[in-house]
């Protein structure tokens, strides 16, 4: 098949958001006008009311009952004081902070509360740094049972660090989720033999569990829940993903390599995860890449290589249960982020923005490959897609209005195929499964439910 730049195909875009006009357009382009009277008008009030509802959708809040204590100073000190091979212990109660607690080049340190209903560290109203907690250039360390709270920027922040375990973390933003809350709940990035277990990360703007450029991961045993992406695994290699929950995200679970980083990853097994209801609106930044997330995407596997996804359960999702994408479909929204002056937002909080220019990067591969989705359980209780997105409109457009448990946009290399060893996808093994080809390179002309040629091996 030939290749087609998906910014090209007319009458579409991959923009989250909607107007009449775009389905009038596409309706006409998509040759659909000859679809009973009865039943076009039924589709049409049907979107219309999804519409009108979507607008009445109310954001979750996450509202603990606190009782600060003041406590500051001393635990400030002890930050400021810790030396290698010690233990600062927290002790129980709430506590509020004005400035960030920072740690770097340490070594063989803990950092213990008493719990994560227990101890809880606040920065609601912080005056003095981004983060939460900032650990950098360092080795051994372990944070456990503890909750942190409220920080302008990231919550926890571990970078450029070997041998990181968080346990029974709680990090979380209180109240509504909002834009204004910070971007990453747990954020280990540049780091190596990382290990997230037993936390929970509530109301991140853009992912609760995070890791970034980084090898060696375990993220296991973990809740995620009121983020817009509850789990993202970013550009990083050897990294296992089980026995986690994520629900009530827009999206439960990213696996994503993206262009113009200094490492891209691959080699990721998920499995034993729980992916649920992730239907929340995307509150992210407007212009970050994680803006693009459609609400009800439980997973999206993205120009990764070398991904095992198996024997988990994945449902109820109004977009997908899960889709494999290249980053075209991500490119696709950046003239119009761009037009819409929205990039200069991302760029204010220091988020990663859609790369129009990725192709220059030329060690960046956008296309996934060696994917593998096997002995998975997908179910759906929505009868129809939503509204607030295009490819809900693809789905009644070209799917019965059916939402598929399985998208592949079906967009190659140049000279690529279906599967050619570098960019081959096998889907086997997953029950009752329904699976949608959109040929999305082609303006959808071989859309197809067949699944027969991904009934494969990886080599």
């Amino acid at each position: 098949m030939g290749q087609q730049n998906p910014q090209e195909i007319e009458g579409f875009s991959f923009s989250p958001h909607f107007s009449l006009q775009k389905l009038r357009t596409l309706i006409t382009e998509l040759n659909v006008i000859s679809m009973k009277k009865a039943r076009f008008l039924l589709l049409l009030l049907l979107l219309v009311g999804a519409i009108y509802l979507s607008q009445k959708e109310t954001l979750p809040a996450y509202t603990p009952v606190r009782d600060y204590i003041d406590l500051e100073a001393e635990l400030v000190e002890q930050f400021i004081l810790a030396q290698d091979s010690s233990v600062i212990e927290l002790p129980q109660g709430h506590f509020l902070f004005s400035q960030s607690l920072s740690l770097d080049n340490k070594s063989h340190l803990t950092i213990r509360g008493q719990g994560m209903d227990k101890t809880v560290l606040s920065f609601k109203g912080q005056t003095s740094g981004a983060e939460g907690i900032k650990i950098t250039n360092s080795k051994n360390i372990t944070l456990e049972d503890f909750a942190i709270e409220d920080a302008v920027g990231d919550n926890l922040k571990i970078s450029e660090s070997d041998s990181v375990v968080m346990r029974r973390i709680r990090s979380a933003w209180t109240g509504e989720v909002s834009v204004q809350n910070g971007a990453y709940a747990l954020y280990p990035v540049l780091s190596t033999n990382v290990i997230i277990e037993e936390c929970e990360a509530i109301g991140s703007s853009d992912a609760g569990i995070y890791v970034g450029q980084s090898n060696n991961v375990i993220i296991r045993n973990n809740k995620a829940f009121y983020n817009v992406a509850g789990i993202e695994s970013e550009n990083s290699t050897n990294v296992e993903i089980y026995g986690n929950e994520a629900y009530q995200n827009t999206s439960g679970l990213l696996i994503f390599n993206l262009p113009e980083l200094t490492l891209y990853g691959g080699n990721i097994n998920a499995y034993n995860n729980n992916i649920h209801d992730n239907n929340l609106t995307n509150f992210a930044v407007k212009g970050s890449i994680v803006s693009a997330v459609p609400k009800g995407a439980g997973v999206i596997i993205m120009a990764t290589k070398d991904v095992k996804f198996h024997d988990n359960i994945v449902e109820n999702h109004k977009t997908v249960n899960l889709s494999v994408v290249s980053y075209e479909i991500f490119a696709a929204e950046e003239d119009e982020q761009r037009d819409a002056g929205v990039s200069e937002a991302a760029q204010a909080r220091g988020l990663r923005e859609i790369e129009g220019d990725y192709k220059e990067d030329k060690s960046y591969n956008p296309y996934p490959g060696r994917v593998d989705i096997r002995d998975n359980r997908f179910s759906n209780k929505h009868y129809l897609p939503t509204f607030s997105n295009d490819f809900g409109i693809l789905w009644v457009i070209k799917n019965s209005a059916n939402i598929p448990d399985i998208a592949y946009d079906g967009i190659f290399a140049p000279r690529g195929s279906i599967q050619d060893d570098e960019h081959k996808i096998c889907i086997q093994n997953n029950g009752a499964a329904s699976f949608v080809y959109l040929d999305a390179g082609h303006d959808f002309e071989d859309f197809t439910n067949d699944q027969s040629p991904f009934d494969c091996l990886i080599n």
